[in-house]
């Protein structure tokens, strides 16, 4: 009988480590690298084993604020139409990566919206340990290529906040 309740519980907790959701996925914060003042409230989600990130407020530009530094087309972007057309928010700007191991993501690309530039991502989930990070957080680098490039560090956030800035 006690044999038949462990395997029962785990087998309820490997199949709850299934369903559950990685921790990259969620809502962020990005930071102006120099100011070290919030630029963008973000939502990364994952559809069939990809990873996606969109912008869901841009602090200091309306909701409806065209990305028009961006180039009208990239190769493998997600969404048809010509991307400096589109809205910065609710535009995939993050797309195609896929998952190394749980909390690290890549093979994808980003693009900065307010420049334009393709990068290659990758993206790492940094847990809050109480010293070098306070707060869960999402390492994202971006690469020209050969490993040059460098890397952002986004703070986790409610809906709210990711939909809030202004």
């Amino acid at each position: 009988m006690k044999k038949g309740i462990a395997l029962l519980l785990c087998a309820l907790i490997f199949t709850g480590m299934c369903f559950a959701s990685d921790p990259v996925e969620g809502f962020w914060i990005s930071y102006d690298d120099k100011t070290g003042k919030a630029t963008a409230g973000w939502e990364i989600y994952s559809k069939d084993g990809i990873l996606f990130g969109e912008i869901r407020s841009l602090a200091g530009f309306p909701l409806d604020a065209k990305a028009d530094k961006v180039k009208d087309s990239y190769k493998g972007f997600p969404r048809a139409g010509k991307v400096n057309e589109m809205t910065t928010c609710n535009t995939p700007w993050i797309w195609g990566l896929k998952q190394d191991k749980p909390g690290v993501w890549s093979g994808g690309n980003i693009i900065d919206p307010g420049d334009g530039n393709m990068y290659k991502c990758k993206i790492t989930f940094r847990a809050q340990d109480g010293k070098k990070y306070t707060v869960d957080t999402l390492e994202m680098r971006g690469e020209i290529g050969l490993g040059i490039g460098k890397s952002q560090y986004w703070q986790k956030a409610t809906k709210e906040q990711a939909f809030g800035l202004r």
